[in-house]
């Protein structure tokens, strides 16, 4: 086949790949999934909720036993990335809103228990991220805000997750002013876990996640899935689901295995 040689005067054209704004690193039993846009101050924007769901993703489909969510730079997450809102049209904001939903829903619904490691601002969206998260641990130098109570944008899909994790007059309280509040408050109110100094964040992360995932895998699994799907059901239909699904899962083979390690006083041997 003859050759055609290239014109030396054409231009030359270069590609890049996107560039990665989710770093995924296993570490040991876990996957820390952090956000690495710290000049955005780790914005939401489009790009970043598709590189970050399909992190999540990944993560669920794997081995691993948990994962920590982490962020780079100073701020945690400051919430929607403006520049994709701002003129942006009503198609548009459904889709980017829509992308937001399928991210703290897949984070909900994955196998692994999830654990936030939060430092800096968790804001708006962030903040959503936050709450939605399985566990979360927080330095005792963040701070948290749903704060288009202050302005003009509510912060309706935010609150759907702050909602779930406080006290409703809580939840108002931080919709209605957009007021920050501190770790120790956040701890008090039930938004994270447990606040630690700075230098003791990761330490604390590892061990509270070690501790949530300690057991059978996949007993785990079926116990969040269980969680989420029973917490919002009446409590008359919370206990018939809880019911047959605890009654099946008796039926597996990890369950057996831990009931005949108990009674043998051994530590169970789970897959």
């Amino acid at each position: 086949m003859p050759t055609v040689a290239r014109d030396p005067a054409a231009p030359t054209v270069t590609t890049s790949a996107p560039r990665a704004l989710v770093r995924v690193e296993r570490e040991g039993d876990f996957v820390r999934v952090t956000m690495d846009v710290p000049e955005r101050r780790n914005a939401l924007s489009l790009d970043h909720m598709r590189q970050l769901l399909a992190a999540v993703r990944q993560v669920g489909a794997s081995d691993a036993r948990g994962l920590l969510l982490a962020a780079e730079g100073p701020v945690f997450c400051a919430g929607h990335d403006f520049s994709d809102i701002v003129g942006a049209d009503l198609p548009a904001m459904r889709e980017l809103l829509a992308l937001c939903t399928e991210l703290m829903t897949t984070l909900q619904s994955i196998p692994q228990p999830v654990l936030a490691r939060v430092h800096g601002l968790a804001t708006a969206a962030g903040c959503q991220l936050v709450a939605t998260a399985d566990l979360a641990v927080a330095s005792d130098e963040a701070a948290f805000a749903i704060p288009g109570g202050k302005g003009g944008w509510f912060c309706h899909t935010p609150l759907v997750a702050v909602a779930r994790a406080l006290p409703r007059k809580r939840a108002l309280e931080m919709a209605f002013t957009g007021d920050m509040i501190d770790a120790r408050t956040a701890a008090a109110w039930g938004l994270v876990n447990a606040v630690v100094p700075a230098a003791e964040l990761d330490a604390a992360c590892l061990d509270l996640l070690r501790r949530a995932t300690r057991g059978s895998a996949s007993a785990k699994a079926l116990g969040k899935q269980g969680f989420y799907a029973q917490v919002d059901l009446d409590q008359h239909k919370a206990y018939a689901y809880a019911t047959e699904l605890m009654a099946a899962s008796s039926q597996t083979p990890d369950a057996r295995e831990g009931m005949v390690a108990f009674l043998e006083k051994r530590a169970p041997r789970f897959d």
